[in-house]
């Protein structure tokens, strides 16, 4: 990896280790923290980062995306019932600030179209997508003015999914990413597998970027932090990836994302669904990512009863 020199830090005053966009020819897998023969291991360095608990916190749903990945898929009736009873739910305090959709079937796209007749302020419509342009086209289509891209950040997903570089794989995202600003629909860049990614070589200079991109266009770039197998710890000192507070306090310090378009979606593989959670919401993070009953692709999700 190349050295990273000491810069700045604008917002703290103080001079901090910085981190720089880092191409590498083969997968940094993490295997001291992720071997294929045993458990998944806590590291240690026993760092701690300070608490940032923002103004406002919020909750976002997404039932009817990760939800339906856990069973049969909802009916369009259904989708429609357990999208008013999040409104009830939100009293119109606006908490429950949003939800999202798939797009891809006609049966998607009704659903979408029945609930948006509904009238509500919250929670607000929004999608998902795959960070691929024929996707984003769906997006203009059905006129949304915010949808969710996949933008995997993990070597794990770069390397052996997407079968790409990180230099292929970032300037990809930022083209997706682009096309949504051209068209004035915010986008949230959904960092799947965070929690096993290269955080420093990778993560930060990704997300430093689309701040950049969010200052130019006057657009409010979100990024959703996903733990997408549930690897995350609360626990004080963990080293990264796997540490939550060392990801909020990453995110928004050295790459200035603001609080507010930040947004954390847990997995509860190892039962740290609720605690990772509340975790975010404490060191910066004003949005956290649930399900109803927390069903959602294998153990579930964050249940949003809970939060």
């Amino acid at each position: 990896m190349a050295s990273m020199k000491p810069k700045l830090n604008e917002k703290s005053g103080l001079l901090e280790l910085g981190f720089q966009f880092t191409d590498v020819k083969e997968p940094n897998l993490f295997r001291n923290m992720y071997p294929y023969n045993d458990i998944p291991k806590l590291i240690f360095n026993q760092r701690i980062v300070p608490m940032n608990l923002p103004k406002d916190i919020f909750i976002t749903d997404t039932t009817f995306r990760d939800g339906q990945q856990a069973r049969s898929p909802y009916t369009v009736q259904e989708i429609c019932d357990l999208f008013t009873l999040l409104h009830k739910l939100d009293n119109g305090s606006g908490i429950i600030r949003q939800t999202e959709f798939f797009l891809y079937s006609q049966k998607d796209k009704e659903a979408v179209e029945r609930c948006r007749e509904l009238g509500y302020d919250f929670p607000q419509i929004t999608s998902w997508i795959r960070a691929k342009k024929e996707d984003f086209a769906i997006v203009k289509e059905m006129g949304l003015k915010e949808t969710g891209i996949l933008v995997s950040c993990s070597d794990y997903h770069i390397f052996k999914k997407m079968k790409w570089t990180r230099s292929e794989a970032l300037k990809n995202y930022l083209e997706v990413v682009d096309a949504a600003l051209c068209e004035g629909i915010v986008p949230r860049c959904h960092f799947e597998d965070i929690t096993r990614a290269d955080f420093f070589g990778f993560v930060l200079p990704f997300a430093e970027k689309l701040m950049e991109m969010a200052r130019d266009s006057v657009i409010p770039i979100k990024i959703r932090a996903c733990d997408t197998l549930g690897l995350g710890s609360s626990i004080p000192g963990v080293v990264l990836p796997r540490s939550v507070q060392q990801i909020m306090y990453g995110l928004t310090n050295y790459s200035g994302v603001p609080s507010e378009q930040l947004e954390w979606h847990g997995h509860n593989d190892f039962y740290n669904a609720v605690p990772n959670a509340v975790t975010a919401w404490l060191y910066g993070c004003s949005s956290v990512n649930t399900t109803q009953l927390g069903i959602g692709a294998r153990t579930g999700n964050t249940p949003l009863e809970a939060m």
